[in-house]
């Protein structure tokens, strides 16, 4: 089985709507349809500021990225922050989620002069940070949210 990772398409949107319903009961959220359409449509508008790349074997769309780029202030270039990542539980350990994480950093390495890609995952998400730990540094950042 070969991972394949491309740039999501107006075809997958079914796909794309299971896959990210099934991220957010991951992280035990109901995303109503109409959070699933606003998200859809940001990530298919021109100029949103958000991109999103899907990860396929055999033809069968099995996970999905969805990252931004933003201005450092700490070293005057461009940073990249990866937002979502899923990948199916019958397909994970697959190299999916690897996949699309080093295709997230060609593409910011082509695209901007020094910067760092980021991305944060659930404290009790073990499976996933080790695959984070052999891709990337852990750091020492503590996140805060404040709702609006």
């Amino acid at each position: 089985m070969t991972v394949e990772v491309r740039p999501l398409e107006l075809g997958d949107a079914a796909a794309w709507r299971t896959l990210f319903a099934a991220y957010g009961s991951f992280y035990e959220t109901e995303f109503t349809d109409e959070v699933l359409d606003r998200v859809w449509g940001q990530l298919t508008a021109d100029g949103s500021g958000i991109d999103a790349l899907v990860a396929e074997i055999d033809g069968r769309v099995i996970g999905l990225a969805h990252y931004r780029s933003h201005p450092d202030t700490f070293t005057g270039h461009r940073d990249w922050f990866l937002d979502d990542l899923f990948v199916v539980p019958e397909a994970r350990g697959d190299g999916a989620a690897t996949a699309l994480i080093e295709r997230i950093a060609a593409i910011a390495a082509t695209t901007a002069t020094g910067g760092v890609l980021r991305w944060i995952t659930a404290a009790d998400n073990d499976r996933a940070q080790r695959v984070y730990d052999r891709v990337a540094t852990r750091t020492t950042w503590v996140t805060y949210e404040m709702r609006l």
